[in-house]
């Protein structure tokens, strides 16, 4: 039995992929095969940046801008796909934004905001690339911590991963007699950019080190490889679920 992941003819999407998270998981999937287009909305410079890592393991890249918080923007996003690829198999929805406020301080843009980006897009998305996976096909949907746990200024966007994890569950149930696995992978204390939009950076990071088992904390790269598996045949039982990727840390009390 031939154990190696491989992607090969295999078509990607990852939005949110020029940077973090995002840009890990696509180089990894480019890794295993899989050709990848990239969705960014600002970072031009890191979308091409991306595209290059891609491109250097010999996998095609497509750089697409697009704020997949308006749904008139995805239907064209998948067009481009559908007009450079002819398909899609796996739908990697990572991007993400939001406010970080406490809740008595959000208003109503605050939370439409907030819920539009990180759990509102995956359901369009889904239903615009369906057509594009006639053969089946796998989505991984990033999620947070933040979803079953009270962090401070995380109300928004602990509520909006808490609703993605919900579909998740709704659109496994719906797409598996598709031939399409649908899960999520959460993600404990990640070092990215986005961490330096929170007040108190410097001490999460010191205190989630501390508190974590292994001694460390997550890395882009650790998900990716999450990511990978869950694109892959191994996984193909696995479906509707909320992978932890936080090295202990949420199992403490």
């Amino acid at each position: 039995m031939n154990l190696s992941i491989s992607l090969s003819d295999q078509v990607a999407l990852v939005t949110g992929g020029s940077r973090g998270i995002g840009r890990a998981i696509a180089v990894r999937l480019a890794q295993a095969g899989a050709d990848v287009a990239i969705n960014y909305l600002r970072q031009r410079t890191a979308a091409d940046e991306t595209v290059r890592l891609i491109e250097e393991q010999g996998a095609k890249a497509l750089a697409i801008r697009a704020n997949v918080g308006e749904y008139e923007n995805i239907g064209q996003m998948i067009k481009e796909i559908e007009n450079a690829f002819g398909k899609l198999d796996i739908l990697i929805s990572n991007a993400a934004s939001g406010v970080l406020k406490p809740a008595l301080e959000l208003t109503e843009r605050h939370w439409h905001w907030t819920m539009d980006i990180n759990a509102g897009t995956l359901l369009p998305l889904t239903q615009h690339a369906l057509p594009l996976m006639k053969d089946g096909g796998t989505i991984v949907a990033v999620s947070s911590l933040g979803s079953v746990r009270a962090i401070p200024n995380y109300a928004a966007v602990g509520a909006s991963k808490a609703a993605l994890e919900s579909l998740i569950r709704h659109l496994a149930i719906e797409l598996a007699p598709k031939g399409i696995k649908v899960n999520a992978i959460s993600a404990g204390t990640v070092d990215t950019d986005a961490l330096k939009y929170f007040p108190n950076r410097d001490e999460l990071l010191d205190e989630s080190k501390r508190r974590t088992p292994t001694g460390r904390l997550t890395t882009p790269d650790d998900i990716a490889n999450v990511a990978l598996y869950l694109c892959s045949r191994f996984s193909d039982q696995i479906q509707g679920q909320t992978i932890v990727i936080d090295g202990g840390y949420s199992i403490l009390a």
